[in-house]
């Protein structure tokens, strides 16, 4: 049974390469989903496969690794309902 996790992700994450990161993060993981820049600034990442490697992609949003600056994240953990194909910046 596949996990997906959506992240909401705030702080300075827009403009500095934060969704591609993802994105590279989440491809090295196996997850697919996507990234989408939110109008009030924040990021929101969906991604979708086991849950030890959703989990691993929640610990790297929340580190200190990434571009820009992440000032808070928040999570909720649901089943897959639908497929997705591939992991996309939007």
């Amino acid at each position: 049974m596949s996990t997906r996790l959506t992240a909401w992700v705030h702080g300075q994450v827009q403009g500095v390469g934060f969704r591609w990161w993802t994105r590279a993060r989440a491809l090295e993981l196996g997850l697919t989903g996507y990234a989408k820049n939110q109008p009030d600034g924040r990021v929101l990442v969906v991604a979708q496969g086991p849950r030890e490697s959703c989990a691993a992609l929640l610990e790297l949003l929340r580190g200190t690794s990434t571009p820009g600056t992440v000032d808070n994240v928040v999570w909720d953990w649901s089943e897959a309902a639908e497929p997705i194909q591939g992991f996309v910046e939007r």
